[in-house]
């Protein structure tokens, strides 16, 4: 069955953010809109964009764009029996023979072209990606009309822009201020750049550039799917919905890992946000245009955000002593133990009860929601 595209020819994106083991939310919500569709119903997107571990969510789906329920089932399976030595090394020897490396080469004056420093070694996910991920079905699908875009973006290192790395039916290469898009074959190597968290894993080279995640310098988070042509982009987030209300706490001084965690949040959630005040403006000065009949070649975009009802710090403290104890050694020494403040235990969590707790979680939240999100995702004249 291919997915018939709207008579107007208007195009809906799912956009996926990034955010670590958090990701595992996003299935949660997808697997809740999948039940709504018939089981062989196609993906009820024609664009698909994803960043950080949001791209690897955004790969699973794409490579099943023709049977969306197969699509969701295959992630998901994935995420409820995830375990940490699936992502990165977490057994004593290996973690802190990673570090030790890192420390003593840092005295080495080559060592920098050699190896990429990062407190984890991640090649388990490589392998892992590689076992799971057909990517050249992205392309068949595209081909066969239950695709038109599919896009990961990444930062590069080199020059500090964000590189939109995408395969498409139509839409051309683009280039904007510190952004651009780059027509290619995606493969594993685009993925594990995306979602490669500064520091905590290691940059991966494309060419001659090295990359690293997607959410760094991503001032555009919208940027992608509007440029691959979307008219409206459903968008599923990470954002901690306690944000303002802790901001309003009074802190003690913060520690080293409150700060690490502070600049995670920052990274993974506020230039969303700011993008998508942005483009509620362009849309209202396109609505004052269209009302005194003047042309122009901006388009009104429709979106709608479905972000967790929950605080994932706190759902992550509750499942902290999962972590593998090299694991929690390592962020002890950071000063992060199982109630602290810091996010950054939510992040690293690739643990199966707590990923299962977030799928559960997306599911509960997206069908509360299910009404606002089929009236979005329908047609228009459905």
């Amino acid at each position: 069955m291919v997915r018939q595209r709207p008579l107007n020819g208007k195009k809906t994106a799912l956009l996926l953010t990034g955010g670590g083991a958090r990701a595992a939310y996003q299935v949660g919500v997808l697997k809740a809109i999948a039940q709504h569709y018939p089981r062989t119903s196609p993906a009820p997107f024609d664009i698909i964009s994803g960043t950080s571990a949001g791209a690897i969510n955004a790969a699973g789906i794409a490579c099943y764009a023709s049977c969306f329920h197969l699509g969701v089932k295959k992630i998901e399976s994935v995420w409820r029996h995830f375990h940490t030595n699936q992502v990165y090394y977490s057994d004593y020897p290996r973690v802190f023979w990673h570090l030790m490396q890192n420390v003593f080469g840092a005295f080495q004056a080559d060592y920098a072209n050699k190896k990429p420093v990062s407190v984890f070694d991640n090649k388990p996910l490589k392998q892992l990606l590689g076992r799971i991920l057909d990517l050249q079905r992205i392309d068949r699908n595209i081909m066969g009309g239950y695709l038109s875009s599919f896009s990961v973006t990444s930062s590069c290192y080199n020059n500090g822009d964000s590189i939109t790395f995408f395969q498409s039916d139509h839409a051309d290469e683009w280039r904007r201020a510190k952004r651009c898009g780059q027509r290619t074959l995606l493969g594993v190597h685009h993925l594990m750049a995306s979602a490669a968290i500064p520091i905590i894993f290691p940059s991966v080279r494309i060419h001659q550039q090295y990359f690293g995640d997607g959410s760094v310098n991503q001032l555009a988070p919208l940027s992608a799917p509007i440029h691959l042509g979307a008219d409206k982009i459903l968008i599923i987030g990470v954002e901690d919905p306690r944000k303002e209300e802790n901001s309003r706490r009074s802190l003690h001084h913060p520690d080293l890992a409150t700060v690490a965690g502070h600049l995670l949040d920052t990274i993974f959630t506020d230039t969303l946000n700011s993008d998508l005040e942005r483009m509620h403006r362009v849309n209202k000065t396109v609505e004052t245009l269209h009302a005194n009949n003047i042309e122009t070649e901006l388009k009104p975009v429709q979106s709608l955000l479905i972000n967790p009802s929950q605080n994932f710090n706190l759902l992550a403290s509750e499942y902290y002593l999962c972590l593998p104890l090299a694991v929690r050694t390592l962020l002890r020494g950071l000063g992060i133990r199982q109630h602290s403040e810091s996010s950054l235990a939510s992040y690293l969590l690739f643990e199966q009860k707590y990923t299962r707790r977030l799928i559960e979680l997306g599911v509960a939240d997206g069908c509360r929601q299910m009404d606002q999100i089929v009236q979005f995702l329908a047609a228009e004249g459905e």
